[in-house]
């Protein structure tokens, strides 16, 4: 008797009324949990960008494919000195040169060389920096001074370093002002060129947003008009660097006086008077490592750090 009651009050239920039936978490779960999902999924797409592996894993992996092509390249050059494609006093050996790195280490001169070269380019890439932001800006923001020295900076940029090198002699004399001068001519022009490009490829939509909330003048550059041109200004600090380099080894190939010290450019013309081609070469080879080893330490984890807060560096 009371099972037939049971059944006639589930019989009397309302149709409509999900809650008396047995089956409404399944109705519950069906439109609005593909809804929860698909929200989850797209959530995910979004918050996960880089799949980080073990540090170990990824310094092999970056370490392990130098190294191969450097033992390439050391093998080749051995073979080229074994089968003398040169005399050898024009190709000496790998040994010839460690040799020559090993008297200069033993004399106490090596790292004197690198640190005079090293702090003059780290001088003359700040001031690069200094000059070429501010040059940057008012050429990216003002179109009078756009029209006027755009393609100035442009032609500039592709102007060997060592073309400046007569004239700063000229204009300074043998000194370090002369130096200077043809780093700062040849950094500048890509400093400026790396962010004004980075400013031409900023939404409209970021500036009108920081104009809204009050993001204008001095404010507007540092909080929003900088930071979205942050990629495109960074590759602009990548090639100034590189340009300073290059510049200051010009310069210290020509400009050699025993008043201004020994870098790694007047090592290398010393090398050259002497006619020792493993002093050469071993010049050749600081000049290579400390570029490189700038690249690596310095920008090389900032354009990653930039990257990834952007969502830019994806797992290939």
């Amino acid at each position: 008797m009371a099972s037939t009651e049971t059944r006639a009050e589930s019989a009397a239920a309302p149709a409509g009324d999900a809650s008396a039936t047995p089956d409404a978490p399944v109705a519950k779960g069906g439109a609005g949990g593909d809804i929860a999902g698909l929200e989850a999924g797209l959530d995910a797409l979004e918050s996960t960008v880089v799949d980080r592996q073990p540090w170990l894993r990824t310094a092999a992996s970056k370490t392990f494919p130098p190294l191969v092509a450097i033992a390439i390249v050391l093998a080749l050059w051995q073979l080229a000195y074994h089968f003398e494609l040169k005399p050898h006093y024009l190709l000496p050996s790998p040994v010839d040169v460690a040799h020559s790195l090993q008297q200069k280490w033993l004399e106490g001169t090596l790292l004197g060389f690198v640190w005079t070269s090293v702090s003059r380019g780290a001088l003359g890439f700040l001031a690069s920096v200094a000059i070429g932001t501010v040059l940057g800006l008012i050429v990216a923001r003002v179109k009078a001074v756009r029209a006027a020295i755009g393609p100035i900076l442009s032609g500039l940029q592709s102007l060997p370093s060592v073309a400046w090198v007569p004239a700063a002699i000229i204009w300074f004399g043998l000194s370090d002002a002369t130096i200077y001068a043809v780093v700062l001519l040849g950094a500048i022009p890509s400093i400026a060129n790396g962010l004004v490009a980075g400013v031409d490829q900023i939404s409209p939509l970021y500036l009108r947003a920081g104009r809204t909330i009050g993001a204008t003048g001095l404010a507007g550059v540092r909080h929003v008009l900088l930071p979205a041109a942050l990629p495109g200004y960074l590759a602009g600090l990548k090639q100034g660097w590189a340009f300073s380099w290059r510049s200051l080894m010009a310069a210290e190939l020509i400009v050699n006086a025993a008043d201004l010290g020994t870098g790694l450019g007047q090592l290398l013309e010393q090398g050259r008077e002497l006619q020792d081609m493993s002093w050469v070469l071993a010049a050749i080879l600081l000049i290579l490592v400390v570029g490189i080893g700038i690249e690596l330490l310095i920008f090389a984890p900032i354009e990653r750090r930039v990257l990834r807060s952007r969502g830019l560096l994806v797992k290939s």
